[in-house]
């Protein structure tokens, strides 16, 4: 749900589990095939792991971190990992790059330059997102909502960004 000034957008589970399903059937519409889905830790996490279900192919994963001050809302400087994990050797072939969102873009944009340059094996290379901000500077090959008013988006496991074991040791009375 937008607000009404356009600045928040919140996703409940299920909004969220039915735009990754249609991220899944604009990938499948287009009729490209890839080998391996390669997800952005952590954003891309949920998304990766719904279409490497649904079309069975091998999840790798990259962690990257941009997101570090006032609980993940300010944008810090960009970390992206050394190493891929995969379950096959190394990532070869055509690879699909999922995150959750294009926000400012500088991620996606530095994270497929990296597999360009240093990952010669992967033969081709395309990116989905659920997201894409108007301010984004990188347009992803699939992407299932343009968002012209760059809402910060509230997903709804983001709770647990600011619930520790404290919290949950309240909760449940244990």
């Amino acid at each position: 749900m937008l607000t009404e000034d356009g600045k928040h957008l919140y996703v409940s589970y299920d909004e969220y589990h039915n735009l990754i399903e249609k991220l899944a059937l604009k990938i499948h519409q287009d009729g490209w095939e890839f080998d391996t889905i390669l997800c952005l830790a952590r954003g891309g996490l949920r998304p990766g792991d719904i279409l490497s279900r649904i079309f069975n192919k091998p999840l790798a994963i990259m962690s990257t971190s941009s997101y570090r001050a006032e609980a993940g809302t300010v944008q810090g400087h960009l970390d992206l990992a050394r190493f891929i994990t995969t379950p096959r050797g190394e990532i070869a072939g055509r690879v699909l790059l999922v995150d959750d969102l294009a926000d400012s873009g500088h991620t996606l944009k530095a994270v497929i330059e990296l597999l360009r340059n240093k990952y010669a094996p992967i033969t081709e290379l395309r990116s989905a997102v659920i997201w894409t901000k108007q301010v984004s500077i990188f347009t992803p090959d699939y992407s299932v909502e343009d968002l012209p008013t760059n809402p910060w988006i509230h997903q709804p496991f983001e709770g647990y960004d600011s619930t520790g074991p404290e919290q949950l040791l309240e909760k449940w009375k244990l």
